[in-house]
């Protein structure tokens, strides 16, 4: 068989590095639950026609059929796997909605699929978390503030516990810009935030250039609509700046208000982490408040890793309207870049403590029991392949990146600093920095 080569765009990990994924999709479980989100995972495919009715994303699906597929299941129409989390929980939330209690409160931690192409930070599979807190018909503000602040806390962890950059929130409303478009007489105000939602990859000039050449601004208004996208403050502050810019709008005046109120009440909790960017667009057309986009401080040209935002009508059967707000984590998109450069690592790639020494195969059984009893203390060992000489079996735990090796006369040998001591397998506890790997962050 030939050598296979790495297809681009899905990426895949060496057991060190898939260590450092595992803890960061611990801390994230263990945040979301101490927040009373509720673990859901929904099927990887969905009809196009609820893949596409939302947002610039068409060229983007992967198309799933069966390679000999017959013409009675084209009739049945075309699927595709899911680009993201919402709209196949929007999809779950109209089929289960009397089995659930509202407000309803979801995580779930998946693949992904988009047709992109590939580069730093983007890819065509990738792991994505994902919360979101869904009522019945209508849904409080603050949780426009509570969303953002899971999030920030779970990457808060990161940075604190595994060395991983700092996280800035970037926060806009979707009410506060579309209301400005229409006060300027703008009507297909969609189509002015999916070329703002560019702003930081071509920069304000060719923003503007868009603007006039594919939807026939004037220039005056394209001026204006890229002097709202360019305001950023830490606080209210931008408030005065947009109405400075001398446009009025009812929706406008929601927009300012509620983004206010985020900004306001985001500070108070975690002062200096979130910012009021008035550029943040999100292209996807699902959402009608607040959005959110997420950046490393110093790593910002990655992108967003974490982004979202407040939807009042993604689900709906007719009858009852879920609105809902979410946020979402690239976990691949963030991690990847860092694993690959050797940024993050793990202080060994297996879970092994200890290797447990064979003397000889007839003593195997005793060494068998040995690991049982370390393991059934917690303590993750394995129990060398062969009854080789002692050195050569140290020189394996070596290579596997084992600290301790375990002998039959109930000794334990640290093969870093040499040390051995006897050992009682029932009392024998590593130092708690050897019980797990560690994730090892450099020049972050």
């Amino acid at each position: 068989m030939a050598r296979p080569r790495p297809i681009s765009g899905y990426p895949e990990f060496l057991p060190a590095g898939r260590i450092v994924e595992q803890r960061v999709l611990d801390i994230l479980r263990e945040t979301f639950e101490l927040h009373g989100f509720a673990s859901i995972e929904t099927r990887a495919v969905e009809p196009m026609d609820v893949l596409t009715r939302k947002g610039e994303i068409t060229k983007e699906v992967f198309l799933v059929r069966r390679l000999h597929a017959e013409e009675s299941d084209e009739k049945a129409g075309e699927m595709g796997l899911h680009f993201d989390l919402t709209v196949p929980f929007a999809r779950y939330v109209l089929e289960n909605a009397g089995h659930l209690a509202f407000p309803f409160r979801r995580y779930q931690i998946q693949k992904v699929w988009r047709g992109e192409r590939p580069q730093e930070g983007r890819y065509r599979e990738f792991c994505q978390a994902d919360i979101d807190i869904v009522g019945q018909d209508s849904l409080p503000e603050h949780f426009d503030v509570e969303a953002p602040l899971v999030m920030l806390e779970a990457l808060e962890r990161m940075h604190s516990e595994l060395g991983l950059p700092q996280a800035r929130m970037h926060v806009n409303n979707r009410k506060l810009a579309e209301g400005f478009y229409r006060g300027l007489g703008i009507e297909n105000t969609l189509d002015v935030l999916q070329r703002v939602d560019k702003f930081d990859k071509i920069g304000p000039d060719a923003v503007a250039a868009l603007l006039v050449d594919e939807l026939g601004l004037s220039d005056q208004v394209a001026a204006r609509c890229v002097a709202l996208a360019g305001i950023a403050t830490e606080d209210d502050s931008f408030v005065d700046q947009v109405r400075a810019l001398g446009v009025e709008h009812e929706m406008l005046d929601e927009g300012l208000a509620a983004l206010a109120g985020v900004v306001n009440a985001a500070n108070g909790a975690v002062p200096g982490r979130i910012v009021a960017d008035l550029k943040i667009a999100r292209g996807l057309d699902y959402y009608t408040g607040t959005v959110y986009e997420t950046l490393l401080v110093g790593h910002e040209k990655l992108g967003s890793v974490s982004s979202g935002g407040r939807y009042d009508a993604l689900a709906s059967d007719g009858k009852v309207t879920f609105p809902g707000v979410g946020i979402s984590l690239g976990v691949t998109r963030l991690l990847a870049p860092m694993i690959t450069k050797g940024q993050l690592t793990a202080s060994r790639s297996v879970p092994s403590v200890v290797l447990v020494a064979v003397d000889s195969e007839e003593s195997r059984p005793h060494a068998m029991k040995t690991a049982a009893i370390l393991r059934g203390r917690g303590i993750a060992c394995e129990v060398a392949p062969k009854a080789d000489k002692f050195g050569k079996q140290i020189r394996y735990a070596d290579r596997r990146g084992i600290p301790f090796v375990w002998f039959e006369s109930n000794e334990v040998k640290d093969i870093r600093s040499g040390d051995q001591r006897p050992a009682d397998p029932t009392t024998w506890q590593p130092p708690a920095e050897d019980l797990r790997p560690q994730v090892v962050a450099e020049g972050l």
